[in-house]
């Protein structure tokens, strides 16, 4: 059997440290695959719902939140971008507020510096005012219109004609959040099992006579290994192997995975005072990302960025990492092409900006000018699980997915919990559970 983990927070609200703890249980009343931050929101609230069933959670590696959760630019985003209406704007506006009451609740530090949407353009001004009423639509708390004195006022070194500033928006280490939900669901008597990669699930055969394992356990869930765990249902929030995991259980491959890897720039210590709080630029509704912004950090630290290119592995964290089956899974797929043909030159200029960092930092001069390319260095990248479906559009809001049989009807997928899914991870898991107790009559 894989070794289940223990946490313990460290001195001072540092992230857990974690130590090995052997168990010997194999069977679960429900399985979660996955200990990101939704997977591990979802089991805490799952387990806080259904004391009296069993629950574990099962991850590839050997330590939680190691992937989307734990490169992100750990922003609590407070939900202007998103249409108004649909759930990614629902949720974040929940789970912003659910956030920031978690931290407080468990001691977690956070800063509620703010951010301001900056237009630099006269004809960013219409879209920006736009952002405005959208956030409003979305009763997002304290969003207000500022011009270039205020803008000044909040960031001396920034430049702008005018400014929405959301003095809700905050930054937190989400790594350390997820941890605190590992903490809560195994004090609630969850299971973690690490270094358990999922590789096969279906149905147990026929169990033997008087054994009653095969009638309340029927779903067996196998590793790299050979190793089993068996269980009464499953939920996956696999993240970059989402669409893989559905497709191992025989429900549909379809929206599918595309890895885009986002590189950020830091700036150098000495050069920290450029930037107070998050500046971000008027998205362009043309393109599917938001652009080159400024992300003050936890420890201090200043990211800028990121970038959105293609990556070549789903887990390629730096600029060569290549895998052929994820290189072949993404450029054998129709939608990919569909997308990348309406937006050629923003990947052209994606792709160049990738490789020359004097051409990062001259979006970066359009707000603040005087940084220059020896304020910066080269930081840490995350790759996005991008769900895109088979016409090359973005899916842009969560989707949920089971099957039809024995095992499909027993599985529960997450297939796409796209950003801002950190900051609405608790709106989201108490979405997933009742979901769950829906298809699981739980």
């Amino acid at each position: 059997m894989a070794a289940a983990l223990r946490g313990r927070a460290g001195p001072g609200g540092a992230p857990a440290l974690w130590r090995v703890q052997s168990r010997g249980r194999s069977t679960f009343d429900v399985v979660v695959v996955g200990a990101g931050i939704v997977g591990l929101a979802a089991a805490r609230e799952l387990i806080q719902r259904h004391p009296s069933l069993s629950f574990a959670v099962l991850e590839k590696e050997k330590e939680l939140a190691h992937h989307q959760s734990g490169n992100n630019s750990g922003v609590i985003h407070s939900g202007i971008y998103y249409t108004p209406g649909s759930l990614k704007a629902k949720l974040c506006v929940q789970g912003a507020a659910l956030c920031y009451q978690y931290c407080d609740q468990k001691g977690i530090p956070y800063k509620r510096c703010g951010k301001l949407i900056v237009a630099v353009e006269q004809d960013e001004i219409p879209r920006l005012k736009a952002l405005y009423e959208r956030g409003l639509q979305n009763n997002v708390p304290g969003l207000k219109l500022i011009g270039a004195k205020e803008i000044q006022a909040k960031e001396p070194f920034c430049r702008g004609l005018m400014a929405l500033d959301s003095p809700y928006t905050g930054i937190v280490n989400y790594k350390q959040v997820a941890q605190s939900y590992a903490e809560d669901f195994q004090e609630a008597g969850g299971t973690i099992l690490m270094d358990f990669e999922v590789t096969n699930m279906e149905m147990a055969k026929e169990s033997s006579p008087g054994s009653e394992d095969g009638l309340k356990y029927p779903v067996i869930v196998r590793n790299k290994k050979g190793e089993e765990v068996s269980c009464g249902h499953l939920l996956t929030c696999a993240g970059l192997y989402s669409d893989r995991l559905s497709e191992i259980s025989g429900c549909s491959p379809e929206p599918r995975i595309v890895p885009f890897r986002g590189d950020y720039l830091v700036l150098k210590p000495e050069k920290r005072y450029l930037v107070k709080g998050n500046i971000y630029p008027v998205p362009n509704p043309r393109f599917p990302f938001l652009g080159f912004h400024f992300t003050p950090r936890m420890d201090g630290s200043v990211w800028l960025g990121p970038n959105a290119v293609l990556a070549f592995k789903r887990e390629g964290y730096n600029l060569f990492d290549f895998s052929t089956g994820d290189f072949l899974d993404a450029v054998t797929y129709s939608g990919l092409w569909k997308l990348v043909l309406r937006n050629v030159s923003y990947g052209v200029g994606e792709m160049y900006r990738a490789c020359s960092l004097s051409a990062q930092v001259k979006q970066l001069q359009r707000f603040i000018p005087e940084v220059t390319t020896s304020d910066v260095l080269r930081g840490p990248s995350g790759v996005r699980a991008q769900a895109l479906d088979s016409d090359g559009n973005l899916v842009d809001d969560f989707v949920f997915d089971g099957g039809t049989g024995d095992l499909g009807s027993r599985v529960l997928h997450v297939r796409n919990a796209p950003s801002p899914a950190a900051t609405s991870s608790l709106a989201i898991a108490g979405m997933i559970a009742d979901e769950a107790r829906r298809r699981f009559e739980l």
